[in-house]
């Protein structure tokens, strides 16, 4: 039942991912793309007195990975560089709420390397 719940909460994320846009202006970005299932994520932000003033993120990709752009664009808005290249993968999971396979793996922890990527981690 609260599996199910996650599992409803990340397609609304994919359906309506928080966000996602384009910033005009921005101080750090970063493009990847995950090969293995099409993956395609643009990060920009805007970063003063090392801290994430503004995230966004554009792309398209699979279900799990843009609700985990989502959740973690939303967890570090706010923080400082710093706090956010201490997040870890077993941390950009536990966001989900629901197991993941080893198959989606490189899906779910993408937007995490890309905002790491982005402010030079």
């Amino acid at each position: 039942m609260i599996e199910s719940m996650y599992r409803e909460h990340i397609l609304d994320l994919y359906k309506n991912p928080r966000n996602y846009g384009n910033l005009e202006s921005f101080t750090n970005a970063t493009h990847l793309y995950n090969a293995s299932c099409g993956d395609d994520l643009t990060i920009r932000m805007i970063i003063e007195n090392d801290i994430v003033k503004e995230i966004k993120f554009t792309g398209k990709g699979c279900a799990l990975c843009m609700a985990s752009a989502s959740l973690m664009t939303s967890k570090v808005k706010g923080m400082k560089k710093n706090e956010i290249l201490k997040i870890n993968s077993e941390e950009s999971i536990s966001l989900l709420k629901i197991p993941i396979s080893p198959a989606r793996m490189k899906c779910v922890l993408l937007p995490l390397e890309a905002i790491h990527k982005a402010i030079g981690g």
